[in-house]
C-alpha cells in the first residue's frame, strides 16, 4: 500500500463484532437479539448468518481473538525491548491502550463469560493464561526472589486495575493512560 493509499475498510465481519461489544457491553449478551444486532449494523439479522453461524459464535470469535492479539502483542513488546524494565513498561503501556480503546469488551469478557461455548472459553482461559505469563516471566526477571505464585498474583491485581477502566476511566483518556501506567507499575513493583 502506498502512503497515499487509504487505510482498508474495516471488514463486514469487524464491524459486526465491533457493533456486537457494543450491545453486549451495553444489554447483557442475553440481551441483545440477532434482530437488534442485525438493526444495528444496517441489515436484517438473518444477513448476520453469513457471516457466523450464531450470536454464540459472535462472543465467541470476540474474545478468543482479543486475548491472541493482546498475548501476540504482549510478547512482541517484549522481544523488542531492550531489557526487562523497558519491557514492563511496554507491557504496562500496552495494556492500559488496550483497555482504554476496548472498554466495552472487558464488560463482556466480566459479565458474558458464561455464554461462551466451552470451546471457546477454554481458548480464551489458555490464551489468557499465555498472556499472564509473559507478565510474570518478566517480573520475575525483574524480581528474582519473588515466587511464581506471587507474580502472578500482582500481575492479575495489576490486570484488574488495568481493566477498571469500564469504571474509572472518569478523566480524559490521556489523564487516565498516565494514571493507570504509574499505578499499574507502581502495584507490580512494589
Amino acid at each position: 500500500m502506498s502512503p497515499s493509499s487509504p487505510a482498508p475498510l474495516t471488514s463486514r465481519r469487524e464491524q459486526i463484532l465491533e457493533v456486537a461489544a457494543d450491545l453486549f457491553a451495553e444489554h447483557g449478551f442475553h440481551g441483545v437479539s440477532i434482530s437488534d444486532l442485525g438493526a444495528a449494523c444496517g441489515f436484517s439479522g438473518p444477513a448476520l448468518y453469513k457471516h457466523f453461524r450464531s450470536k454464540q459464535a459472535i462472543l465467541a470469535e470476540m474474545l478468543v481473538s482479543i486475548s491472541e492479539e493482546l498475548l501476540a502483542e504482549g510478547r512482541r513488546r517484549v522481544a523488542e525491548a531492550t531489557d526487562d524494565s523497558e519491557a514492563l513498561s511496554s507491557l504496562v503501556d500496552w495494556h492500559v491502550t488496550f483497555a482504554l480503546a476496548h472498554k466495552p469488551l472487558i464488560v463482556v469478557q466480566d459479565r458474558d463469560w458464561s455464554a461462551l461455548p466451552v470451546e471457546a472459553r477454554e481458548k480464551v482461559r489458555a490464551t489468557q493464561l499465555a498472556y499472564v505469563e509473559v507478565w510474570v516471566a518478566v517480573l520475575r526477571s525483574l524480581h528474582p526472589r519473588l515466587s511464581v505464585d506471587h507474580a502472578r498474583a500482582r500481575v492479575h491485581a495489576g490486570f484488574g486495575l488495568i481493566n477498571s477502566t469500564p469504571h474509572s476511566a472518569v478523566v480524559s483518556d490521556a489523564e487516565m493512560q498516565q494514571i493507570l501506567h504509574e499505578m499499574a507499575l507502581h502495584a507490580l513493583l512494589t
